[in-house]
């Protein structure tokens, strides 16, 4: 009785070990468990708001460098402006000295001759053959010779006068900055001395301050007279070059290239037509 109880049991025991042998193990699908659904869809949309970000703040600073770089260039601009109307300061105070110079070899020219014609008269006086002649034609032709020298003086004090004139405005923009002040000297200045020699340079000039001011339509009415009234003025190509600067400032970038291609071809080897290739690339 107790053999075959013993039997069965170990035969139970054999069909339990064989059931837990054969079964299989649990399996796991790690790709489809939540988390890592969850990770597989947001790292696509974390990666492109990554890469969107790092653009942003690419664009970001070469906005900023090129603002940077367009008031460097500015800056430079004035700088060469104030340098060329130094230079221009320097030549009109040249040209006084040589002005001053000619009116002294006159002088001496005046008073050589002013001997000789004294020479001349104490050998008449002396001669007395030449007693009938007439002393007086001498004396009488000295005003005549003296008179062209009065009015190559007079009209050297009225071209000082106008240089005076128009270098102090300079040395208005130049030394002490009173734009203000520069603009009323220059207008007075283009009143008062309306034939000078240095009425197209005070035209620039007041463009400059105009444009500075960022008065366009002033500044581009100046320096269109430049290009238009005076086609043999020193100013005329960087004239022609400031109507092209305000012509891009006011958004017109047709007119802004032509005038630069403008500068180009009439003056190749000017200072202006560096800077106008300069800003060719930016319209």
């Amino acid at each position: 009785m107790v053999k075959p109880m013993i039997q069965g049991v170990t035969l139970c025991a054999a069909l339990c070990i064989s059931a837990v042998a054969q079964a299989q193990a649990p399996v796991y699908d790690l790709g489809n468990s939540p988390q890592a659904s969850s990770a597989s869809s947001g790292a696509p949309s974390s990666t492109l708001e990554q890469r969107i970000t790092v653009l942003e703040r690419m664009v970001d600073s070469r906005t900023q460098m090129q603002h940077r770089l367009q008031q460097q260039i500015d800056t430079m601009q004035g700088e060469i402006d104030e340098l060329r109307g130094t230079v221009e300061v320097h030549t009109n105070q040249l040209e006084k000295v040589l002005e001053r110079q000619r009116e002294l070899y006159l002088e001496i020219d005046k008073r050589v001759e002013a001997l000789k014609q004294a020479g001349i008269g104490a050998a008449s006086s002396a001669d007395p053959q030449a007693a009938y002649t007439p002393p007086a034609t001498p004396a009488a032709s000295r005003p005549t010779q003296s008179q062209p020298a009065a009015s190559t003086s007079s009209a050297a004090r009225n071209d000082q006068s106008d240089s005076d004139a128009y270098e102090a405005a300079v040395n208005l923009i130049l030394k002490s900055g009173e734009y203000d002040r520069a603009i009323a000297s220059l207008q007075s200045f283009l009143s008062d001395y309306p034939d000078s020699s240095y009425v197209p340079n005070a035209h620039y000039w007041l463009g400059q301050i105009l444009f500075r001011e960022q008065q366009w339509d002033a500044a581009y009415e100046q320096f269109d007279t430049v290009v238009n009234q005076y086609s043999d003025s020193a100013k005329r190509p960087d004239a022609i070059f400031k109507l092209g600067m305000i012509a891009e400032r006011q958004g017109n970038a047709n007119k802004a290239r032509s005038l630069f291609e403008q500068v180009i071809k009439e003056y190749p080897d000017s200072a202006a037509t560096k800077l106008a290739q300069s800003r060719m690339s930016g319209v």
